[in-house]
């Protein structure tokens, strides 16, 4: 938490800066920036937002960050009042119908959505009030600044869009971060990965066996990172497994094959990373054959100390993460 709270500060020292120095654009952007789609299954930051955009339109879903049967209605009758397909699915037309523009002195459920996903994507700690004040338009114009696009203030398609794509940071309540790699803190991952990750991570704790080590998600805006062929798109992560004293997180790393390998505790987490994702768990590489017996993970070579979890999306450019 202590991490948590410093990069909370070293963001937020950000903010301030960058508001007050000139907003011209830095050469790096995010040229593959793209409205992420969300559907039944997934939860997290960019769930919330879509919550709350609906809301604005009148929709009532909860703004529970959970994309359940509610907010699967709550879509479909939004795509119904404006000719979309009804698919219930948040795609990038769902997206474009939803998203508003919000300036300085605007107020409503957008600007809450707004907030929101500054605060996660960003590690800010403003207050999700719906009202778009002094401190709110800062925030933006640091994030323009941060992501490479114009830097006004205003809440646009353009920042809406690079704001939705950006990665999520996790919690690391119930996790402790590993770094096998010497990838620094490449804890990054979609929105919907870190919401889906948190919420496994918070079932097994309530189990008292200890906390999940997390190895590598992807670099904050993807792209290639070492010691893998993966982890560029921030829906794969990996973890390591539980060991029979629960000190998974200070011990030595073990295997499937170690003495200390806790299997009965390794197999609660893999449920609860499928039930906290249901149908947007596309694989789990382990190789305990007991698992994979189990139908709960598969084969792959050189996952014998470590499970990789390769979570999808309803709709994404590479085939690889759509499901």
């Amino acid at each position: 938490m202590f991490a948590r709270v410093v990069r909370r500060a070293a963001l937020a020292l950000t903010v301030t800066t960058l508001a007050l120095v000139s907003t011209a654009a830095p050469a790096a952007a995010f040229p593959g920036a793209f409205l992420p789609a969300q559907g039944a299954g997934n939860r997290g930051a960019d769930v919330l937002a879509l919550q709350q955009l609906l809301r604005q339109q009148g929709q009532t879903p909860p703004a529970d960050g959970v994309f359940g049967a509610s907010t699967t209605t709550a879509v479909r009758a939004f795509q119904q009042a404006k000719g979309l397909a009804v698919d219930g699915v948040a795609g990038a037309a769902t997206w474009g119908a939803l998203l508003v523009t919000r300036r300085q002195g605007d107020s409503g459920a957008a600007v809450s959505a707004l907030q929101a996903q500054l605060n996660a994507k960003r590690g800010l700690s403003l207050p999700v009030n719906g009202t778009f004040d002094a401190a709110t338009r800062s925030a933006v114009l640091a994030f323009q600044q941060h992501a490479g696009i114009g830097a006004d203030g205003v809440a646009g398609p353009d920042t809406w869009r690079n704001l939705l794509w950006h990665y999520d940071y996790p919690d690391l309540t119930n996790l402790c971060d590993k770094d096998p790699d010497g990838n620094g803190t490449a804890n990054w991952g979609t929105a919907s990965a870190i919401g889906q990750l948190e919420a496994a991570a918070r079932t097994f704790a309530a189990t008292g066996q200890g906390k999940v080590p997390l190895g590598d998600i992807s670099k904050e805006h993807g792209g290639d990172i070492g010691g893998h062929a993966s982890h560029e798109v921030g829906l794969d992560a990996d973890l390591w497994p539980i060991r029979t004293d629960s000190a998974q997180c200070t011990a030595g790393r073990i295997t499937w094959q170690s003495a200390g390998y806790d299997r009965a505790a390794t197999r609660a987490l893999v449920q609860a990373l499928r039930s906290a994702a249901p149908g947007r768990v596309k694989l789990i590489f382990f190789n305990d054959p007991e698992l994979i017996r189990a139908g709960l993970t598969t084969r792959y070579d050189n996952h014998d100390n470590h499970l990789h979890i390769r979570y999808c999306a309803p709709v994404h450019p590479n085939p690889l993460y759509a499901c």
